[in-house]
């Protein structure tokens, strides 16, 4: 069995170079990840309480026939959550992904996008439907 020659030692030096900048992007790349899941998270906790704090303000004031208002707040931060969660996924596999992993950032892109469609949908048909309703009842008001 031939042997190889020896690298040079100038040509070790760029390998080394090229595994010492593959590694911190990866942990760049990670760590950016991670920040974004955690705005994601942030973003959830957020909505949760911002809803929260309106449904117990509808609870005190005896309000309770419409929660419609509620759930559209708590609609637009779960949303905007679901983006910067798929945003993180997409990090995830950004680095030398296996086919396995490209599958499963494709079932939860499509879950996610889902999710989001129906989501916004949802708002949308609310919005809707408490418009004129609210027209009415600011007339009857004055």
């Amino acid at each position: 069995m031939p042997q190889l020659p020896a690298l040079p030692e100038t040509a070790r030096d760029v390998t080394s170079l090229h595994g010492q900048a593959e590694d911190t992007v990866i942990n760049a790349v990670q760590w950016l990840k991670l920040g974004v899941e955690a705005v994601g998270a942030t973003i959830i906790v957020l909505g949760i309480l911002s809803a929260g704090w309106l449904l117990l303000k509808a609870l005190l004031k005896r309000q309770t026939a419409d929660f419609t208002a509620i759930r559209l707040a708590l609609a637009r931060y779960l949303a905007l959550a679901l983006e910067f969660q798929l945003g993180a996924d997409i990090l995830s596999t950004a680095i030398a992904p296996s086919w396995e992993q490209i599958g499963k950032l494709g079932a939860i892109a499509v879950i996610r996008t889902a999710l989001n469609y129906f989501l916004s949908r949802e708002m949308r048909e609310e919005r809707r439907e408490t418009t004129p309703e609210k027209a009415v009842v600011e007339r009857a008001d004055k």
